[in-house]
């Protein structure tokens, strides 16, 4: 194996360590989005997006390289009348074409894994996002409520003050902050209601993106099991050649 294909094999290899790192389940979300905001993530992010579209590119390229050492070595019937007198030229183009193709398996898997990590570290950072969000409207919807009944308490405490006090100068007095405390009450109710529905709508947007990250790890366990497949199956292939 070129060195190339090697670096491109360590990268295939670290791909799949960082994903599931990622995908263990005690590291919340949450600290993950403070492990991305270290100073060090800080100072590489504004290189991001060019490191990102620069791998990407490479890893095209290797994997068009890669389909056209396979089209070159594909058996063809030239090849196969001319490998009855030349037996040893068939079996190096066989080994050339197990190589290639072992070549286009790992500069496709890396390029599909780093589009993944890049899709997975996002969703769970808009997962962290959503779940500190759904904390402060809880807090917020909390807040409200202890602030509803404190104004329900202080309308039951003038409701029997007035009934008490029968005193006519202070009765208007007294009807007018009751409705003030009225109308005070039905706007928290109605700013609960709207931290209600908020806090219902960013529930649900944190279940469809649980959902569509548990899709991924799904979709990446098949991936992982269809990678060892090849990986056996091209072992059995090198023992079966060393025999």
């Amino acid at each position: 194996m070129t060195f190339q294909w090697t670096a491109v094999a360590m990268f295939l290899y670290g791909e799949v360590g960082v994903i599931l790192i990622l995908c263990i389940p005690f590291i919340s979300p949450s600290r993950w989005k403070k492990i991305f905001r270290f100073q060090l993530w800080s100072k590489i992010s504004p290189y991001w997006n060019k490191a990102f579209l620069s791998i990407i590119v490479i890893l095209i390229v290797l994997f068009l390289d890669a389909v056209r050492e396979v089209r070159r070595y594909s058996v063809n019937p030239e090849i196969d009348k001319s490998a009855k007198l030349y037996s040893n030229t068939f079996d190096h183009l066989h080994m050339k074409l197990f190589r290639a193709q072992r070549n286009l398996y790992i500069s496709g898997f890396s390029l599909f894994l780093w589009l993944v990590l890049r899709r997975v570290t996002n969703l769970i950072v808009q997962l962290a996002t959503g779940m500190e969000s759904c904390d402060s409207l809880k807090a917020q919807v909390e807040n409200n409520n202890e602030a509803a009944k404190k104004y329900m308490e202080d309308n039951e405490h003038l409701k029997k003050v007035l009934d008490s006090n029968k005193v006519n100068d202070n009765e208007q007095k007294i009807k007018r902050d009751n409705e003030i405390l009225k109308n005070e009450i039905e706007k928290g109710k109605e700013e609960l209601q709207r931290m209600t529905e908020a806090l219902s709508k960013s529930q649900a947007e944190i279940f469809a993106l649980k959902k569509q990250s548990e899709g991924l790890t799904r979709e990446y366990d098949r991936l992982i099991r269809e990678h060892e497949l090849l990986q056996n199956t091209i072992q059995e292939q090198d023992s079966k050649k060393d025999q």
